[in-house]
């Protein structure tokens, strides 16, 4: 099992102050920064470009940035994303006419790939693609908006994953997104989970440290 990274997701943070609330979550103990891509089409909402992610690195953020792109078709702006230091890139397969071929259009710009699925999207997409990857993504909310309510059956889904992940004997991370709260990460990590994005669990408490230091302590609880 990989080490435990939490990863706030910047969907929630005060964009009106949005360098100054990236630095307070990573002082406060954050592992990563989650960006969550929405384009309007794949999804309904409308979020972000590279141009925020190359702001907060000139800014000074030098943690690992998070890109989780819904956005479709998704080869066109994988490159921008790179270029403006994202560190992985994860997609869904579905916004791919190619997913192995996106894969590798990931790696050849110099980022860790990630592939995401949604809540009810099978696994077999895994099949033939699992050993190219650097993370899986596991949607346990439908993708567009923030604030949802974690879908439990995502838990059986994260045990199969760990499966699928330890067959391989690489590693690979696993990651969930969605509704990811202190009093329900230890059941995501004790499915199998070691990568947890979090929005408004963090972003919409006064005190992001006591939030982190909670997760860790219930993630260390079972692990």
């Amino acid at each position: 099992m990989q080490p435990t990274v939490i990863a706030p997701s910047i969907l929630s943070a005060d964009f009106a102050r949005l360098g100054e609330e990236v630095d307070n979550v990573l002082k406060a103990g954050a592992d990563w920064v989650h960006f969550d891509v929405m384009d309007n089409h794949y999804v309904p909402n409308l979020t972000i470009g590279p141009l925020v992610c190359e702001a907060l690195r000139k800014h000074g953020v030098a943690a690992p940035i998070d890109v989780h792109l819904m956005v479709e078709p998704v080869d066109r702006i994988i490159p921008d994303f790179a270029k403006a230091g994202a560190t992985d890139i994860s997609f869904h397969p579905e916004a791919s006419r190619h997913v192995h071929r996106t894969i590798q259009l990931i790696k050849s710009e110099g980022c860790r790939a990630g592939l995401v699925l949604n809540p009810a999207t099978s696994l077999d997409v895994l099949d033939y693609v699992i050993e190219d990857l650097d993370m899986v993504l596991l949607m346990s909310v439908n993708p567009g908006f923030g604030g949802q309510s974690f879908i439990d059956s995502t838990l059986r889904k994260i045990e199969q994953v760990r499966g699928r992940i330890d067959a391989t004997g690489k590693a690979i991370r696993l990651e969930v997104d969605g509704g990811v709260k202190p009093d329900n990460i230890a059941a995501i990590a004790k499915a199998g989970a070691d990568t947890f994005v979090a929005g408004s669990a963090i972003f919409g408490h006064a005190d992001y440290r006591k939030v982190i230091m909670q997760m860790r302590d219930a993630v260390s609880s079972v692990r």
